[in-house]
């Protein structure tokens, strides 16, 4: 398979890693938009988020309760976003499942 984040969780592309367990594996964006900007991705290929089933949902709900772990230990207690984009009108540029958790300042409450 020739997608970016299987071969980071594989350790054939380097990165800075955040957390990893049996699940998940979180790392460092390398283009981070806030003070705190990691993602957090299913060590599973699941595509995106079109692609959530009742038979590999457990992971999503997962990846919620590592971010949660995460995200107190980085010190966002006053609060952060989670996002992940879907598709190409949604801009996910690589096809697999990942939530960007971005924290550490305020910030805006504009999307788009």
């Amino acid at each position: 398979m020739d997608c970016l984040f299987c071969k980071i969780v594989a350790g054939e592309i380097p990165s800075k890693k955040v957390y990893e367990d049996d699940w998940v594996y979180a790392f460092y964006d390398i283009n981070p938009q806030a003070p705190v900007h990691f993602l957090i991705i299913p060590k599973a290929h699941i595509e995106s988020a079109a692609e959530i089933t009742a038979e590999n949902s457990a992971v999503v709900a997962y990846i919620f309760e590592v971010i949660a772990k995460l995200a107190a230990e980085l010190g966002l207690g006053d609060g952060f976003r989670v996002i992940t984009n879907c598709g190409e009108d949604g801009a996910q540029t690589v096809k697999h499942l990942h939530f960007h958790v971005l924290g550490g300042k305020k910030l805006s409450e504009k999307m788009a």
